[in-house]
């Protein structure tokens, strides 16, 4: 065993510049795919053409009963025990650009969010790019979406049409703009959920396909504990019906269908007294805002802490969450401002209430305790009228009560 180990070792470590590996079993079988590493006892491997492997007994290798067989599809990774491989041999690609789970699927509108079938973990980096039409109404929609908007949609101030994501069931969990295409970090554990950022389903037909492409954490799959890398069916780069996670919860796109929300549509039958805590980044020049993810009730308390610093167009140059020196118009209310009586580039927000209208924007500045006037989701800006030329962001701290 050692020596196979070794000899497949020496093999990986010598080829420097490696596109497909061809990989012999002991069963006979012959896959292609890419050898990613070496990890807990077993080569992971992405296939690139499918096939069927035999899947040995954990717990008696010496059964002389025939092994079970399982297939395999182009895309999805396997890890293989040493003393399953005959031999590797190793085509020319570059192993570190290799370590990427990949699954294209097809997103369609319907009244739920589309299962990706990727589960993701915190931190990780994901990569979505999109293409193909939907045809609605009389509109040709593609990824990017259309430049009108729908307030009945899930991101009533996004583009309508748009490739939209979620990560998780929850339903405070931030919406992703994902449009044609987009690379970003995970912010929390769970399924990747895709849809279009649309209210009306029905008059829709086509679909876009989509291509999730996630960096696979070898270093961090390889600290899992020990109990874990005990068991041979384990296999951290399994797809979710594959590796005994189960299928995903179906996820709707109307709040009223997310359980323990109570009578209320729009409100979850649960209050404790705890608080939550969540910093983000509010760009200066996102002029729908930055939503933050805080889903609040009408009453709830709420404070905010700001620091750092924006560029607020060529005349009120650099300004801090106070904003620049309020003119006469502001005095009076008679600027095109969201907040008129504010400086420009003040911190400010609103609440996106869950038929897609708007509360009133309220200053927030650098520090602020407000309630809020609404059910929905809290969104943070810069006050202006002109997001066109500004740079910079500011860091908001919000402390909010605990509604799941």
């Amino acid at each position: 065993m050692k020596k196979i180990i070794l000899l497949l070792l020496i093999t990986l470590a010598s080829v420097t510049a490696v596109s497909a590996d061809t990989i012999y079993l002991r069963g006979g079988t012959t896959l292609r795919g890419n050898v990613l590493g070496f990890i807990n006892g077993r080569f992971a491997i992405q296939v690139t053409n499918g096939g069927t492997i035999s899947i040995n007994s954990a717990n008696n290798r010496n059964s002389t009963t025939a092994p079970a067989t399982r297939t395999v599809s182009a895309g999805e990774v396997v890890f293989l025990r040493p003393r399953d491989i005959d031999r590797i041999e190793i085509d020319g690609r570059s192993l570190d650009e290799a370590r990427y789970q990949t699954r294209t699927l097809d997103v369609a509108l319907g009244p739920n969010w589309i299962d990706s079938g990727i589960d993701v973990r915190r931190n990780e980096r994901i990569r979505v790019d999109a293409t193909g039409t939907i045809y609605a109404n009389r509109s040709r929609i593609t990824p990017a979406g259309l430049s009108s908007t729908d307030p009945s949609s899930p991101l009533p101030r996004a583009a309508e049409g748009e490739l939209i994501g979620v990560i998780g069931g929850e339903y405070d969990a931030p919406i992703l703009e994902l449009g044609a295409g987009r690379e970003f970090v995970a912010d929390r554990d769970g399924r990747l959920y895709l849809t279009i950022n649309r209210g009306n389903y029905q008059d829709a037909r086509g679909a876009f396909n989509v291509r999730v492409r996630k960096e696979v954490d070898l270093t961090a799959l390889a600290r899992a504990d020990d109990s874990r890398n005990q068991n041979d069916s384990y296999d951290p780069f399994g797809l979710p019906d594959e590796s005994g996670s189960g299928a995903a919860v179906t996820r709707s796109r109307q709040p009223r269908d997310f359980p323990n929300r109570g009578d209320n549509p729009n409100r979850g039958d649960r209050r404790t007294a705890r608080t939550l805590e969540r910093t983000i980044d509010v760009p200066g020049n996102q002029s729908r805002g930055i939503d933050t993810g805080v889903v609040l009730r009408a009453g709830d308390q709420v404070v905010i802490s700001a620091t750092g610093n924006v560029t607020a167009g060529r005349r009120a140059g650099v300004v801090s969450p106070e904003g620049g020196r309020a003119g006469a118009g502001a005095v009076f209310g008679a600027t095109a401002y969201p907040v008129p009586t504010a400086g420009v580039g003040a911190l400010i927000g609103y609440i996106l209430q869950p038929n897609g209208q708007m509360s009133p924007a309220f200053y927030v500045g650098s520090q602020a305790t407000f309630t809020a006037s609404a059910d929905g989701r809290l969104y943070l800006l810069v006050n202006d009228d002109n997001y066109s030329d500004n740079s910079g962001s500011f860091s908001a701290r919000i402390v909010y009560p605990d509604n799941q």
